[in-house]
């Protein structure tokens, strides 16, 4: 059609094909009023209410009573049930039928008793399709079912998304009916729409973003919205402009679909299970219409509760996983936190999510995936690498307030100079809607061109779940390759990186950790999490030691492994990246104890097992250590040999041989006068503080001492092997903080334990101990390890680690001289200049209104040392702080016997344990722990058969036999090492 040429103004152009599409303007003519056509309502609806997530077996049988739309349902996190029975009129016969359903709490479609339809008004989720052409021969009645929660996509915030949970919302359905959609009209849509688009990002500085303008005003000008006939002109129009091509050296961008579902959050973790379930069912549908389309999907437990609640739906997608479409990826449990959970854990995290993966789906992941957690530990790179992973995604550093990082293309280099190759997707987000602002996003923020000419991009709603839209599938179908925008193509992260890696010669290397300059809170809030946290980490290993010992002390004892993976599993569970750093709803933070205690209570009956296995019976006691050195410590032995209890003996000085059962015989009696130090002073303040997730920076006018004396410093214990003195201060009117400062023979440290009542509001308890000592760097323990961080502020890189997370022990040294600040359950230290402190307390109120409310019991210490932290067995004592000695009731005969030793100080034993799938065989896994390369002996007195090296998935390595004679094994860590010992019957 010819049109005399007119001027063209861009603004009154654009505006004009916007409200020709608008869901909001003009409805009554422009073509979004015609996406549905006729409609009918149900035939009937009724429901019932259960506080319960049950299943639908349970469901089906229920008495359901009428209902009708615009009904309330509620409170909050009950489940109401629907059941619709549906009549399509045969006039619609050709025609494509949905059920239009919209609900402001996510729901699930039942049919012939499965699940087929997730529903979720927020993740654009309307529609279940009925039939695509109704033919006669298909059912025009039927029943359905829809499973309705009474929370929302992002649970149930009162008045903000993020706020605790209003526990007595109500919850509507504001549509259910059936309707006739019209799929041209939707393709249509598409067009117009991504068009618009294009005009909006490219520009006025774009030649191809007037083009675009230009054609879309042809297509308002073409199309007759009531007049079908005229679509097809207008399709092809737009069909000119799409197939425009890009030349060859265009960027291309990975399309992957994505759903990132928290295994809990704003929601608990059973609401998690259903997520998963209404968010892979949409997949399933998506990808029998879709044969292109891609889903990547990671954390094992989510897979195995969804193969647990819906075994169909699991059957599908291990189909799909076999043709190459539904990728499991990541390799762990779950994506867990980066910096608070131990080395073990993250070890675990791996060995589990790897053999689930392998079992389920025949294949193990080749990338670890981790795009929201609050930070990315040094020690990462080489726990990867011994799982079999050699490559990492993430996109979290993009959220840093103060710096921005300087690659989305790199090699990340760890403490042992492990590297992966790592992606951070440009398009700063792991949740896209395949819209051109998503791709020209990807294409303008990458921050390696000429480095990288391949990028990801993560398509569909998440962090609630939701996941891609057959919306989203079309729009980047629509674009695989037109001029102006990158080219897209559907892809697997293998193939991404191996992309990647084909062109990684001008990559650059990041070295050590990955910090997050945001969200400083979590390493503090929720501290009975992370106190449970590490004490069952403390438990587990001491299970799995005593456990391996008492397998070759007694030949009846059958090594728990299935209840220890059970354990294993809840703690990775807790280690989830919302949960263990608290930024969670109290819901959450009840099951998480919830599961600690399970684990404590299941932990202490099978390390008791494991003991009494070890030794005769009788009243005697004996000690357990289950570290690899000797300790001198002062412990409270108890008498008597009844199983409720034994009786208060008195404190008692022991010496401990490593990895050893020994018999308490005689009782040493010290002296150990003390007086304060100059060299510390000791402080607690009390600073103001936001959410959970988040600290604010540190301001020192927000600082106030707490020094009101409740109860004055006396003497508790002032002779013999102990000395401690005890005092009371007062926080406010509502929170006291008792403390006994212990000081015990021969232990080289001063102990503060503590108990504090908290009742505060957007309060932060820290203790500072300014120090003389003066070091640029302080140093901290990670994962098998520990890393160094400025205690200046020259930069706005150092500035912005005002807050760093640390693990056991944090040390400030000078030359021949330091101190070290130790801790038996937190996380959060900040050195600055000579001043050392320890986050303790947080009182955010969002989302948990109550977290870290009531009586916190916690231990943390002082330690000056002479010469280097390493030196001066440092790491040991942060180790013998966290492992208790455990007392095992034995016969009056029962004699010392010490299993394992290493000869190096450098190299800890961390974990022995029984190799998994392999009765007979130890695992035995060292690591280097000063950053230093030594040769060191492992010395063992259990009948050695052979030796070999294997990772960290516990794959034998045939080519690294280990030397081994009658005194040991020789190893040479340079950072962490795993030995298989294959053991000869006792």
């Amino acid at each position: 059609m010819y049109h005399l040429p007119v001027l063209k103004n861009r603004r009154t152009l654009l505006e004009r094909a916007e409200k020709f599409i608008s869901d909001i303007y003009f409805t009554d003519c422009n073509l979004r009023g015609r996406l549905y056509g006729d409609s009918c309502p149900l035939e009937s609806l009724a429901c019932f209410l259960t506080p319960k997530r049950i299943t639908f077996s349970e469901a089906s049988k229920q008495i359901f009573d009428p209902c009708k739309v615009g009904d309330t349902f509620g409170p909050t996190w009950w489940t109401c049930w629907f059941k619709a029975t549906l009549k399509i009129p045969e006039s619609w016969r050709g025609k494509e039928v949905h059920l239009l359903w919209e609900s402001d709490g996510e729901a699930m479609v039942w049919r012939d008793e499965q699940p087929v339809q997730g529903l979720t008004k927020e993740g654009e989720k309307t529609s279940y399709i009925l039939s695509e052409c109704l033919q006669d021969e298909e059912p025009h009645s039927l029943t359905l079912y829809v499973e309705m929660a009474c929370n929302g996509l992002f649970g149930a915030g009162q008045g903000s998304q993020i706020a605790a949970p209003d526990p007595n919302r109500k919850f509507s359905v504001q549509r259910a009916e059936l309707v006739v959609f019209n799929r041209d009209v939707r393709e249509l849509l598409t067009d117009f729409e991504m068009l618009v688009d294009i005009v909006k990002e490219l520009g006025e500085e774009e030649q191809r973003g007037y083009q675009a303008l230009f054609t879309v005003n042809e297509m308002v000008n073409l199309c007759d919205p009531s007049d079908p006939s005229s679509f097809a002109k207008v399709h092809s129009l737009a069909g000119t402009f799409f197939n425009q091509r890009n030349g060859e050296s265009q960027h291309t961008v990975h399309a992957m679909g994505h759903c990132h579902i928290d295994s809990a959050w704003l929601w608990p973790y059973e609401e998690t299970i259903r997520k998963c379930g209404r968010s892979w069912v949409t997949v399933i549908r998506l990808m029998e219409k879709n044969p292109e389309f891609v889903f990547t999907c990671s954390q094992a437990q989510q897979f195995q509760w969804v193969k647990s609640w819906y075994p169909g739906l699991f059957s599908s997608i291990q189909h799909y996983v076999k043709k190459g479409q539904f990728i499991p990826v990541g390799g762990t449990w779950v994506e867990m936190d980066g910096n608070l959970p131990s080395g073990e854990s993250m070890v675990r995290q791996f060995l589990e999510g790897q053999r689930f993966f392998n079992k389920e789906f025949g294949r193990y992941c080749k990338e670890f995936w981790l795009p929201d957690t609050f930070g990315y530990s040094a020690q990462l790179p080489q726990i990867m690498q011994g799982c079999g992973i050699s490559n990492f995604l993430t996109q979290k550093l993009s959220w840093n307030l103060i710096n921005t990082f300087p690659h989305n293309t790199f090699f990340w280099e760890g403490l042992d100079g492990s590297t992966v190759l790592t992606h951070f997707p440009p398009g700063n987000s792991y949740e896209m809607k395949g819209k051109v602002e998503d791709l020209v996003k990807t294409l303008k923020n990458n921050k390696d061109k000429g480095r990288a000419n391949h990028s990801a991009a993560l398509f569909g709603f998440g962090d609630g779940g939701g996941g891609p839209t057959q919306l989203m599938l079309d729009r980047l179908r629509l674009v695989q390759d037109t001029n102006g925008l990158p080219k897209v193509q559907m892809s697997t992260p293998d193939e991404l990186f191996t992309r990647l890696q084909a062109d990684s010669a001008l990559l650059c290397t990041w070295a050590g950790e990955l910090f997050l300059e945001l969200h400083n809170g979590t390493y503090t809030t929720q501290a009975q999490i992370k106190r449970g946290n590490r004490q069952c980490e403390t438990l587990l290993h001491d299970i799995e030691i005593a456990s391996s010992l008492a397998l070759y002390r007694n030949n009846t004892f059958p090594y728990p492994a299935e209840k220890l993976q059970e354990l294993w599993r809840l703690l990775l569970l807790n280690q989830f990246h919302d949960v263990i750093p608290g930024s969670c709803i109290e819901m959450v933070v009840e099951d998480a104890l919830k599961y600690y205690e399970d684990i404590r209570s299941g932990g202490a009956a099978l390390l008791r097992d494991a003991c009494e296995a070890l030794v005769a019976k009788g009243s005697s006691v004996a000690v357990f250590n289950s570290l690899p050195w000797e300790r001198l410590e002062v412990v409270q032995i108890q008498e008597g040999a009844e199983k409720s209890g034994l009786g208060l003996l008195g404190i008692q000085y022991l010496y401990c041989s490593p990895h050893t059962i020994n018999f308490i015989s005689d009782v040493h009696c010290y002296v150990w006068h003390y007086s304060s130090g100059e060299s510390f002073q000791h402080r607690c303040v009390s600073r103001e503080r936001h959410t959970a997730s988040d600290s604010g920076f540190c301001h020192r006018s927000g600082v106030k001492p707490v020094a009101e004396v409740v109860q004055p410093v006396h003497v508790v214990s002032s002779g013999g092997l102990r000395g401690s003195v005890s005092f009371t201060l007062r926080i406010s009117d509502k929170s006291t903080i008792t403390q006994e400062i212990i000081m015990d023979a021969m232990c080289p440290y001063i102990k503060f334990s503590t108990e504090v009542q908290w009742a505060e509001s957007h309060k932060f308890l820290k203790v500072e101990f300014p120090v003389r000592v003066r070091s640029p760097n302080a140093t901290y323990e990670i994962q098998f390890g520990h890393l160094q961080r400025p205690t200046h502020r020259n930069t706005s890189w150092d500035w912005a680690r005002f807050e760093v997370w640390g693990h056991k022990w944090a040390d400030l040294s000078e030359h021949n001289f330091g101190v070290s600040l130790l801790n038996d359950c937190k996380y959060g230290y900040s050195v600055h200049k000579n001043t050392m402190t320890l986050s303790l307390l947080r009182a955010p109120k969002a989302p948990d209104a109550t977290a870290d409310m009531g009586i916190h019991h916690f231990t943390y210490a002082i330690m000056p040392h002479t010469r280097s932290f390493q030196e001066a067995s440092v790491i040991q004592c942060a180790y013998n702080l966290n492992f208790p000695l455990r007392l095992i009731q034995c016969s009056p005969d029962t004699m010392p016997w010490s299993a394992f030793s290493v000869t190096s100080q450098a190299v800890i034993l961390e974990t022995i344990k029984q190799a998994e799938d392999r009765g007979g065989v130890l695992v035995v896994r060292l690591y280097e722990s000063h950053g230093s390369s030594v040769t060191a002996t492992l010395r063992t007195t259990l009948p050695v058969r052979e030796a070999w090296v294997c990772d960290l998935l516990e794959k034998q390595d045939p080519n690294r036999r280990v030397s081994f004679s009658f005194f040991g094994v020789f190893i040479s860590p340079p950072c962490l090492i795993l030995v298989f010992l294959a053991l000869a019957p006792w």
